[in-house]
């Protein structure tokens, strides 16, 4: 076996299943396997690099649970976000690349609050931000790394993502971040108004309606994607704790589904909030919902 006849049967296989860049996904999981970049894969398979029985039987493995539809995430083990690399896999919620458009929206709010180099910054008195609902920690993370000076909370209530949670938490390593199991409305009683930024990843899929791909509709957790009959159940509640936690002029970042930006602007005005904004990601869709207190 060379690397090249894998990987070319590995696309076809990864094709035939529907999987939609099947020559990506095969130079993935063939590094995956190898411990190579897809740069590095790329190479071995231009000059026919000889591969061994065990490699072999690795790749066609994880080819074949590819092709069954699970998450390329789930059998690498990792899911890139923005800068970071995160551990994910059953019982959390892959972080998606439409959500770093999300987080680069309470990236940008939290770096408005007080600039890195404020001569009257110290440890304890800057910008804080609170990611509700944080699955793999993934939106969280990146406000910590990328705003060095905030402060950062990280609230989760399912035991199976906190897990997830905690592991990249201790792997990333941010010192100014925080993670807590606790139920959303219950969240952080002691610090309410001390927040300049909320932003939330909520399950907003209505319960009638099921996901095409059988990636989401297989693997994802049931409890991040529905959000109850509308959904924008975890919406309302979303709304209201950040209230409760942000201080006036706060910022409130919320990511939801491309048709539902007109509804959740009205729940949101209906419940004081002002300057309410639906934004569009890159590929032109509604993706998230910003508003000030």
């Amino acid at each position: 076996m060379t690397v090249r006849s894998l990987f070319e049967r590995a696309v076809d296989i990864l094709a035939a299943s529907g999987i939609a860049d099947p020559q990506v996904d095969a130079e993935l999981l063939i590094g995956h396997v190898l411990g190579a970049s897809r740069g590095r894969v790329q190479s071995l398979a231009v000059t026919d690099a000889p591969i061994g029985p065990e490699e072999t039987l690795a790749i066609v493995e994880a080819v074949e649970r590819r092709a069954a539809r699970e998450p390329l995430q789930h059998i690498t083990g990792t899911a890139h976000f923005r800068s970071l690399e995160l551990s994910v896999g059953p019982g959390v919620f892959v972080p998606r690349p439409e959500t770093e458009f999300v987080a680069g929206l309470a990236i940008d709010a939290l770096r408005a609050v007080v600039p890195a180099g404020d001569p009257l910054l110290s440890a304890d008195a800057g910008p804080a931000a609170v990611d509700l609902g944080t699955g793999s920690g993934a939106i969280a993370l990146a406000l910590a790394t990328e705003v060095p000076h905030a402060r950062v909370v990280a609230v989760e209530n399912s035991t199976a993502a906190f897990i997830w949670a905690k592991e990249n938490f201790r792997r990333v390593g941010a010192a100014n971040s925080r993670l807590i199991f606790i139920d959303l409305a219950d969240a952080l009683p002691e610090e309410g108004g001390r927040f300049d930024v909320v932003v939330s990843n909520p399950p907003y899929i209505p319960l009638g309606a099921i996901p095409r791909d059988p990636e989401v509709r297989l693997h994802d957790p049931e409890h991040a994607l529905y959000g109850g009959e509308d959904g924008l159940d975890v919406v309302r509640s979303v709304s209201q704790t950040a209230a409760r936690l942000i201080r006036a002029g706060g910022t409130l970042v919320i990511e939801h589904g491309e048709l539902q930006g007109a509804e959740i602007r009205a729940l949101l005005e209906a419940d004081g909030w002002r300057a309410t904004a639906t934004h569009r990601d890159l590929t032109g869709r509604d993706r998230a919902t910003t508003a000030l207190r």
